[in-house]
């Protein structure tokens, strides 16, 4: 058993110096950058609109925040979230 705690314990010490040194990638400077700043890194990486930009359209985006909001609970006012689909459309999306 304290072989298994040991081996865990190392495996969380790796992972953890290996995200460490991981530099975020910073989100576009145009309108809305804050609002997106401010309500999305609470909770995960922004590292995720640039990841999923190729495949990510108005809609899609959309239905994004809905689920942030009213399945996982993201405490995001009605204009903070128009103005998040706004800017990951703009910024990040297929433009439609």
């Amino acid at each position: 058993m304290r072989i298994g705690l040991l081996a865990a314990a190392v495996a969380l010490l790796q992972c953890a110096a290996a995200y460490a040194g991981e530099q975020p990638v910073p989100l576009n400077d145009a309108p809305g950058h804050d609002v997106v700043e401010n309500n999305c890194a609470a909770c995960h990486s922004l590292d995720y609109p640039r990841t999923n930009a190729p495949f990510m359209d108005r809609k899609t985006w959309q239905a994004e925040v809905d689920k942030m909001i009213n399945v996982f609970g993201a405490p995001i006012v009605p204009g903070d979230a128009k103005a998040i689909v706004d800017y990951l459309t703009k910024n990040y999306g297929t433009g439609s």
